[in-house]
């Protein structure tokens, strides 16, 4: 093959690949789907949520770094506490469509051993991540994350985040109890949560 032909084929190839890459992309922050990566445990819901049983679930990873107020945060800080993760960005509809739902639903269950933690990503400075939180009055901090490392550190076959947004809730032992790549009303946000804070 000519060095301009394997050109050719490289430039092809790379042109497809951007493609499919710029289609998850645009398909990730819309009206979401769920599915995939869940493992042998999880039970996919016809609600769009992903739930696994207590004794099944797969061990959530330490999320650790800096948050958009520039302060430092880790999730192991949170241990023996239900924790529920949103990976948001400024720019995505969806995610500005359930931030008050996930205020609202955050001061309304601190006092139970519910804490928050946001992951912004794809945003190219924290800039528009502040003004976001304050657009939408959101208190509880978020680890800025740019480059999306820290949705990496979550195992595949685990119920991961595969989406922007994507919503997890962490059991009191750090398990992955539950899953969804949409956005949510506060009801569903109530009704992900209610399960796992009824455990003992």
């Amino acid at each position: 093959m000519s060095a301009a032909r394997r050109a050719r084929s490289r430039s092809a190839l790379l042109a497809v690949t951007g493609a499919a890459v710029a289609a998850l992309t645009l398909s990730a922050c819309g009206s979401g789907t769920s599915g995939g990566g869940g493992g042998a445990n999880f039970v996919p819901g016809s609600n769009g949520i992903d739930t696994v049983g207590q004794g099944k679930r797969a061990a959530a990873p330490d999320l650790s770094g800096e948050t958009i107020d520039g302060k430092q945060l880790s999730t192991a800080d949170y241990k023996g506490k239900i924790l529920v993760i949103n990976v948001w960005g400024s720019w995505c509809p969806p995610c500005r469509a359930e931030a008050k739902n996930f205020q609202t639903v955050y001061e309304d269950l601190k006092g139970q051993g519910v804490e928050f933690v946001g992951i912004n990503t794809r945003d190219t400075s924290t800039t528009p991540a502040q003004a976001f939180e304050k657009e939408f009055g959101v208190t509880y901090p978020s680890l800025y994350d740019p480059t999306g490392k820290q949705m990496l550190r979550f195992k595949k076959g685990t119920l991961n985040p595969q989406a922007i947004p994507s919503t997890l809730i962490i059991d009191r032992k750090g398990g992955i109890a539950a899953r969804t790549l949409q956005p949510l009303s506060e009801e569903t946000l109530r009704s992900m949560i209610k399960p796992v804070l009824a455990e003992k």
